[in-house]
């Protein structure tokens, strides 16, 4: 980006200060939690999904990539499809057992949740 971002500085007024820097806040995103200190929890669900069952995993604290690195590793050993969005893991099919399993195997802290 250049120097001069303007839409960066949206909310600044002008400031008199001749040693004022400008901050644009660039904040890291969440630091992942190791496995042992996450807490999982992984449900079956059937709301407006026509009917049809799929696995959830919540609960995990960290950043989009590793979701999705745990989702990618899910999805291999379940050998079925699925997503990771909004902070949950989404795996088609009851595979609940076996994602408790493939999860307890990786060192994380996982209990079934709901029916």
């Amino acid at each position: 980006m250049a120097d001069n971002d303007w839409k960066a500085r949206l909310g600044m007024v002008y400031s008199t200060n001749p040693d004022f820097q400008y901050d644009t806040g660039t904040a890291q995103g969440p630091v992942t939690l190791p496995p042992a200190q996450q807490d999982l929890r992984v449900w079956l669900d059937r709301k407006q999904r026509g009917g049809k069952v799929v696995t959830l995993v919540r609960g995990f604290v960290g950043c989009d990539a590793d979701l999705q690195e745990l989702a990618r590793l899910l999805k291999t050993r379940c050998g079925v499809g699925g997503t990771a969005k909004d902070g949950e893991i989404i795996i088609q099919g009851d595979h609940r057992d076996r994602v408790v399993e493939i999860l307890a195997k990786g060192g994380y802290r996982c209990k079934k949740a709901g029916s």
